[in-house]
């Protein structure tokens, strides 16, 4: 087995910066340092920096440069979506799924204990799919409620049909805010076209930088309230000195994501359906959890691999860490974390005794690192077969 360590298959958490990003952005680091706020001739610099980004990520979404708010990133972003439009528009239902990411449930849950709002959540199947039917029936009972159901599952990889639950909610006056930080510069949006009111994305899940990210807010239908005061930053709708440089960042990444896209995508599957492929000759009661080995319908980015039974299932991130193998248990955020996945625990009929381990893959990963990795994994299975 060819070491090629260390490898970095959590890209879901986070990913590397391109370096075409850090270029972008040296320069607001160093001689372009005005507060955009000012009116002088340093501060009009910066500003003018920051409205090119602007517009930059609105063109690459096929929207107005006014509705693209840059945050602290996507939990920000879709905190701001969820608290202020509850504020705003007086709503007092909420619908999402228990598959969602904490950013978004764990808001919602707390809002639902502060007696601002009744929550539901929407069922879903064995694999994880929403239940459309049960969307509609819940929308049917309460309309004009506040839908937040994310795009692609950041764990198990599953795609949720945005314009047709779009249409949905827009059939019942509800709000529909969609968590899109997993397939932002993964996949295209139009925004034109998508029924959303609120979409997200943060840069360092497509090779931008860390602590920025922004929302997208339909104009025509969810002019809504600040959550963060304190200043006239982004036209009155975040309070705060921007992170000018994140900003820059983020833009730029964006912009080299979808110039890459179809390149990367194609890369990126190839290097997913080698792992599918290799694990299920070497290792014959591997299984796959949600949607994420179906390579052409699910988020190409992540493979959510349900292991054998074993001793050693408590010890499989920790024994690939030690082989210099990163990968994550759950969540991107909790990478790391022995807290078992929310996700994982809302789908029916999962064994716990099982191994569960999520790979995430990025553009600079090789063939050999997904090698690699699969000779581990089946080399640490054989070396406990041994010595039972």
């Amino acid at each position: 087995m060819t070491t090629v360590a260390p490898v970095y298959l959590d890209n879901a958490a986070t990913t590397r910066l391109d370096p075409e990003v850090l270029d972008a952005m040296l320069p607001l680091m160093t001689e372009q340092f005005g507060n955009p706020s000012s009116i002088h001739n340093h501060g009009r610099q910066v500003r003018t920096a920051i409205e090119k980004a602007r517009k930059s990520v609105a063109s690459l979404l096929n929207t107005s440069p006014a509705e693209i708010f840059f945050t602290s990133g996507g939990t920000e972003a879709d905190n701001t979506a969820i608290r202020s439009s509850l504020e705003t528009f007086g709503i007092t239902h909420a619908i999402t799924s228990p598959v969602e990411h904490h950013a978004v449930l764990h808001t919602l849950e707390h809002l639902q204990k502060q007696g601002q709002v009744r929550l539901s959540l929407v069922n879903v199947d064995d694999r994880g799919h929403i239940d459309l039917e049960h969307l509609e029936k819940l929308l049917r009972s309460f309309p004009r409620s506040f839908v937040s159901l994310m795009h692609g599952n950041n764990e198990i990889g599953n795609l949720l049909d945005l314009d047709q639950v779009g249409r949905l909610c827009r059939q019942y006056d509800a709000i529909f805010h969609s968590d899109t930080v997993q397939t932002m510069g993964h996949f295209r949006h139009d925004l034109q076209t998508l029924p959303v009111d609120f979409i997200v994305g943060a840069g360092h899940k497509f090779h931008g930088p860390k602590g920025v990210g922004f929302l997208y807010v339909n104009a025509e239908r969810a002019k809504i309230h600040p959550f963060i005061y304190g200043g006239a930053q982004e036209r009155n709708m975040r309070g705060g000195t921007e992170n000018v440089y994140g900003i820059v960042g983020l833009a730029k990444a964006l912009e080299i994501a979808y110039r890459d896209m179809d390149a990367h995508r194609q890369h990126i599957t190839a290097l997913k359906q080698r792992m599918i492929e290799q694990l299920i000759e070497k290792m014959p009661d591997v299984r796959f959890n949600g949607d994420s080995a179906n390579v052409d319908g699910s988020l190409y980015t992540v493979l959510n691999v349900s292991l054998p039974a074993s001793d050693m299932s408590d010890m499989l991130l920790f024994n690939l860490d030690i082989a210099k193998i990163s990968a994550s248990g759950g969540s991107a955020c909790s990478s790391g974390s022995a807290i078992g996945s929310h996700v994982l625990a809302a789908l029916p009929g999962l064994d716990s005794e099982r191994g569960y381990v999520r790979f995430s893959f990025g553009k600079y990963n090789t063939a050999a690192e997904i090698d690699y990795t699969v000779d581990t994994l089946v080399g640490l299975y054989q070396k406990e077969a041994r010595l039972v």
